[in-house]
């Protein structure tokens, strides 16, 4: 089942496990200011599911946000041939399956501009991930810059979780920080996205903040803010 964050933003949670434990995994939709939608991460959909996504709208534009969430935009595209399929930079060469109608960069695509503000997150080229956020609903959609994992039911999942600096709260992983090669580009990054006025933050791994979200992420990239 969808659920609602704001009148214009939904997202649909399914499971994903990450080294054998379960941590869930989240699309997002966001509906435009011309009616049409945009999906972010696709994931595995039910007919049930495709049947409520057409009742919010028809969907145009399909995003894999970065170089390790795409494994159904494959299916979103197939599911929806009049999308239009955006990928970051490198996907294509990974996934020769997928034809890109537009490589994500800084600049959104012109029928996503007058909606969301975009970042193609420097310094992790491993990762190549593309931040949005909606302006109208002063939504950050973003999904490995950080975890929110509050709670973990598994013991194994408490300790792998803790020993990779996920748990308890907004977190900017262990593993995500491993994958930081320009430690300046990735600050700078994270303080041009810091810049935008959200106080939402869907987040795939974890729970969605529903405010205070800046001084969330901002705490979780303490460690990188002000260092070279």
């Amino acid at each position: 089942m969808f659920r609602s964050l704001d009148s214009d933003v939904w997202f649909l949670d399914k499971p994903f496990k990450m080294m054998g434990v379960e941590l869930g995994g989240r699309m997002t939709i966001v509906k435009l200011g011309d009616g049409s939608l945009l999906m972010v991460s696709p994931v595995a959909m039910t007919s049930d599911d495709r049947a409520e996504l057409d009742r919010i709208g028809p969907v145009r534009h399909i995003v894999a946000p970065n170089l390790m969430h795409h494994l159904y935009a494959g299916d979103a595209k197939t599911s929806n041939p009049d999308a239009k399929l955006y990928l970051p930079p490198g996907l294509a060469e990974k996934r020769k399956d997928l034809t890109a109608d537009g490589v994500l960069s800084d600049q959104p695509p012109a029928a996503l501009a007058a909606d969301l503000e975009q970042h193609l997150v420097q310094g992790m080229p491993k990762l190549n991930e593309v931040v949005f956020f909606h302006k109208k609903s002063r939504t950050l959609i973003q999904t490995d810059l950080a975890f929110n994992l509050i709670q973990m039911p598994s013991l194994l999942g408490r300790i792998l979780f803790t020993l990779n600096g996920a748990l308890g709260g907004v977190r900017a992983t262990k593993v995500l920080r491993s994958l930081i090669v320009d430690k300046a580009a990735t600050r700078r990054s994270i303080e041009k996205i810091l810049a935008w006025d959200f106080d939402r933050m869907i987040i795939t791994h974890g729970d969605v903040v529903r405010s205070g979200a800046k001084a969330e992420l901002q705490a979780a990239y303490q460690f990188l803010l002000g260092k070279s």
